[in-house]
């Protein structure tokens, strides 16, 4: 029989560092850091730590970090390819390291100063050392040079068909500012938005304002991986993993995928979706709560639709409603998200999605979290977690 993953294993620690613009650390320095705290919030001692995830574009080594945290010997070491698109796969290589014996401890990490160091928006002219150049290539020449102008593009398509409004993307930024508000680690605390900022912001991608697009952001995040019944001997309250996977669908290209038939819909998320549910026995009006991947706007109207909250061309009206405010249908992203948080790769949504089931989010909804869903990067090879009361 194969092994499934659900509830095989299970997060009992998050650690975070301070989110700024200008660290004045390494980001090994950023890494340790967190490392450690999610050992003290799990409460198992960093030698103890036999396994360790993170992405490829992460330029900590897994070796020196369990040096510097004070590591025993790795049995499990791993890192997922494609961005934000790695975060929720970090999780997925953790459990199943968890669930077949090869690690106890496994902590999934990334830490970057992507302000003050190699800062993600600036583009990819120049700085191309990978076979996405054979698409990218064709993009660069029209100044297409930056993931915002390649989702501007696919954002363009799919408001138009949809009759999606700027204001419909102001209030995706406005209620995930406003769940920044309660939350001090957040860029957004102490800085409300109005409709009227945002309309009149500067317009960077069009229709993507400024307010649309994530944070660069200097910090770090990891999160311990352990067995379901391991993390119930330990400080923190589990968040069960029911069920996780990794997508990436036919004509998949990193950011653009404008090959496709269609540039309406998200096929990799709506994979993810099937799998993600059918793995857990749950499905959408089992959802509570979400940390969905929030790199723009417009992604979060679109995987609404993925994530079958709502039929194809609804997610606007999902959000007209109010659903992804404090007390609607969806909470979403409470804790301000990559947009008014601070952007670690959508690792720091996964740390979200845990406080909401242990009940100790900023913006922890007045009804009961029993289960949370948290995506990976929109745009490229993705995935989807559900996590559970144990």
């Amino acid at each position: 029989m194969p092994v499934s993953l659900k509830n095989e294993a299970a997060i009992a620690g998050i650690g975070v560092t301070e989110f700024t613009k200008n660290s004045g650390v390494s980001e090994l320095s950023l890494a340790a850091q967190c490392v450690v705290a999610a050992c003290d919030d799990a409460g198992v001692d960093p030698g103890d730590i036999d396994g360790l995830v993170s992405f490829t574009l992460d330029s900590t080594d897994e070796i020196e970090l369990a040096r510097a945290v004070g590591a025993g010997d790795l049995t499990f070491y791993s890192k997922i390819n494609y961005g934000g698109g790695a975060a929720v796969g970090t999780i997925a290589q953790a459990a199943m390291a968890v669930a077949t014996g090869q690690a106890s401890n496994v902590v999934c990490y990334r830490a970057m100063n992507g302000r003050s160091g190699k800062r993600m928006g600036q583009g990819i002219s120049g700085d191309i050392i990978s076979s996405d150049i054979i698409h990218w290539s064709w993009y660069m020449a029209y100044g297409m040079l930056n993931p915002g102008s390649w989702i501007a593009m696919i954002a363009n398509k799919y408001m138009h068909k949809y009759g999606v409004t700027r204001e419909d993307l102001g209030r995706v930024a406005i209620s995930q500012r406003t769940h920044a508000l309660r939350n001090p680690r957040a860029f957004g605390y102490g800085k409300p938005l109005s409709m009227e900022q945002y309309l009149e912001a500067p317009v960077i991608a069009h229709p993507l304002c400024l307010f649309d697009f994530c944070q660069e952001t200097d910090g770090g995040c990891a999160i311990l991986v352990t067995s379901v019944e391991r993390a119930l001997e330990l400080k923190q309250k589990p968040a069960v993993i029911r069920g996780v996977t990794q997508a990436s669908t036919r004509g998949q290209e990193q950011m653009t995928s404008f090959y496709r038939e269609e540039l309406e819909s998200l096929p990799e998320m709506e994979l993810a979706a099937a799998r993600v549910y059918a793995m857990a026995g749950l499905g959408p009006d089992d959802i509570d709560a979400a940390c969905l991947y929030d790199a723009f706007t417009s992604e979060i109207i679109m995987q609404l639709e993925s994530f079958g909250f709502c039929g194809r061309g609804e997610g606007k009206d999902m959000v007209r409603d109010g659903a992804l405010d404090i007390d609607g249908r969806l909470p979403n992203n409470t804790h301000g998200g990559l947009i008014s948080e601070a952007y670690i790769h959508g690792i720091n949504n996964i740390a979200e999605g845990v406080r909401l089931i242990r009940g100790e989010s900023t913006g922890q909804p007045s009804k009961a979290v029993e289960h949370v869903l948290v995506s990976s990067g929109v745009g490229v090879p993705t995935g989807a977690m559900i996590l559970g009361q144990a």
